[in-house]
């Protein structure tokens, strides 16, 4: 058992239990600056467009579907981890609940835009391959974004940030890569 720390955690390898009760304004401060949720749901999204886009012809309605759809279905598995996969299990409550259901909110909110913008590509008139690309576009412009963000808020140095942008930059180009390939 260990004691209550007074501050935020660093960030480790494997998933956090969530503190034992609502939130405190400090907690849901520090959570605002957690952006891993926003980084993981925008690659995600990537990789599901990317997966859409080696079945063939789909129409764009499945697309925004599948990628809320996935969104949901990978938020409430990391909700689920969290609560059980920490020894919560036994500390387990509905504003612990709540709260880690908020905490990952962000891998929802990820699949957003690249859903929007598959489902206003054929207003600016893109066909199904051009929506599949939009939508990868926007998901990695995310992903980078998302990942400079938190170095920035982190308090990281411009040099860091820069890695952090590239790293996720080089992330998003191997789901380009697999995407091409898959084409072909």
């Amino acid at each position: 058992m260990t004691a209550p720390s007074d501050g935020p955690q660093p960030p480790s390898d494997g998933p956090q239990p969530p503190s034992d009760g609502p939130a405190t304004a400090s907690e849901r401060e520090a959570g605002r600056g957690d952006y891993s949720g926003a980084v993981y749901g925008s690659l995600l999204a990537a990789s599901v467009v990317v997966g859409a886009g080696t079945l063939g012809k789909f129409p764009r309605l499945e697309l925004v579907a599948l990628l809320l759809g996935t969104g949901l279905v990978f938020w409430a598995a990391h909700v689920f981890a969290r609560l059980f996969g920490a020894r919560m299990a036994h500390h387990l409550s509905w504003p612990v609940a709540r709260s880690t259901a908020r905490e990952e909110r962000p891998i929802i909110e990820a699949a957003v835009p690249p859903a929007v913008a598959a489902g206003i590509a054929p207003w600016i008139g893109l066909g199904p391959q051009g929506i599949a690309w939009l939508a990868l576009a926007v998901a990695l412009i995310g992903q980078v974004g998302w990942a400079t963000l938190a170095a920035s808020r982190a308090g990281a140095s411009r040099r860091m940030m820069l890695l952090a942008g590239a790293i996720n930059l080089l992330l998003g180009l191997l789901i380009v890569l697999l995407k091409v390939a898959l084409q072909h």
